[in-house]
């Protein structure tokens, strides 16, 4: 009898769980087939959005390739690939409403496991670190930042989490003295205070960035030239060429129903990270936030996630998913340097930028999507 998995997303976390599946367990369940439905129908590589939206620095391919073509080596009654965005979840009835992408329609797909790896989208759909919709809205996105980067010399970024950072210093890298780049930190120190914020503002200032501190985005409001005035909390106002929010990522959680989410909307999981109140749905990625969104938690928890379906389907009880033992963060600052720690130990400038900084991973993207990773 066929077993039927239903993967939601088409990130990180929801192609390596789809891959695992077929590659590693499928050969073992001839039966077995994986559903992934993803919005966008390219995997778009968002650790390099802060490059891309560079014009000239990367080519399109390099940040992002079709899905659909990665899973071709598989049997075609093993995998099926959707278009489209789930609309409802039933935890009784075991079934997905998706709604399809070309004006489709709707498809209900009836499963036997579920992941939900719908990760978290920007709160601002005008800027581009995370894929927000379709590969088209997402690509237009891209052109038109890189358009107005073109032609801007002022520019604000705010918000001084990892991806500000990393946003004002790829552009501050790139032009130097040509454009005036201001980050703006809500916070006193950049990176929310972390023990790296010290070592990071000397990497910015090195390239010119003009830091805010404390400097709380009240509205942004656009002007009829084009331009954007910025309020800050303070009162102060800044217009700028460009205003590039890093600020205010919100969980794609709306299709679950709300007792199975936490206050902040994201999805409440066990150790075995199992959807709680739920029987065989399971979830993995940013949409869970454990203990934060990132791109190496991801990959730890689409092993654990696929591991104990894996289990579940030879009739064996889930294991504890572990991730990484230690708390890290690497930012990348511009294309030679970096900031970065394992646990509280800070690690050299050089070791981030090979590590992170040099390609943001890019060279990694094929692997992902034709599932050579795993």
């Amino acid at each position: 009898m066929t077993k039927t998995i239903v993967v939601l997303g088409g990130a990180y976390a929801g192609v390596g769980v789809a891959h695992r599946l077929l590659k590693h367990t499928r050969p073992q369940f001839p039966d077995l087939k994986v559903i992934l439905v993803s919005k966008n129908s390219h995997f778009f590589w968002n650790l390099a959005s802060v490059r891309a939206i560079v014009p000239g620095q990367l080519k399109e391919e390099q940040y992002s390739l079709p899905i659909e073509s990665g899973f071709a080596k598989y049997p075609a009654d093993s995998f099926e690939f959707i278009v489209g965005a789930a609309e409802a979840v039933d935890i009784i009835e075991k079934t997905v409403k998706v709604s399809t992408s070309g004006g489709a329609g709707e498809r209900v797909l009836s499963y036997d496991h579920l992941v939900c790896a719908t990760g978290t989208r920007a709160v601002d759909t005008a800027v581009p670190w995370k894929s927000n919709g379709t590969y088209e809205e997402t690509a237009a996105v891209l052109a038109k930042i890189q358009a107005t980067v073109k032609t801007a010399k002022h520019i604000v970024v705010a918000g001084a989490g990892a991806t500000g950072v990393e946003a004002a210093a790829e552009l501050a890298f790139e032009y130097g003295k040509e454009k005036e780049v201001h980050l703006l930190s809500g916070d006193a120190e950049i990176l929310g205070g972390d023990s790296l914020a010290s070592n990071a503002t000397g990497e910015l200032n090195k390239l010119g960035v003009k830091i805010h501190k404390s400097a709380r985005v009240d509205k942004a409001t656009e002007l009829p030239d084009g331009k954007t005035e910025v309020l800050l909390q303070s009162g102060e106002k800044i217009v700028t060429d460009l205003y590039l929010p890093t600020m205010g990522m919100a969980p794609n959680s709306e299709y679950l129903p709300a007792d199975l989410l936490t206050d902040k909307k994201f999805v409440d999981i066990d150790e075995f990270y199992r959807v709680k109140g739920t029987k065989d749905v399971w979830a993995a990625g940013d949409l869970v936030w454990k203990p934060r969104g990132s791109f190496v938690l991801s990959d730890k928890q689409a092993g654990g996630v696929a591991k104990n379906i894996d289990l579940a389907l030879k009739g064996k009880p889930p294991v504890v998913v572990k991730t990484i033992p230690m708390d890290v963060l690497f930012v990348a600052t511009g294309r030679s340097r970096g900031s970065g720690r394992l646990g509280p130990v800070k690690v050299f400038s050089l070791m981030v930028y090979m590590i992170k900084g040099k390609t943001l991973g890019i060279q990694q993207l094929p692997s992902y999507v034709d599932g050579s990773a795993w």
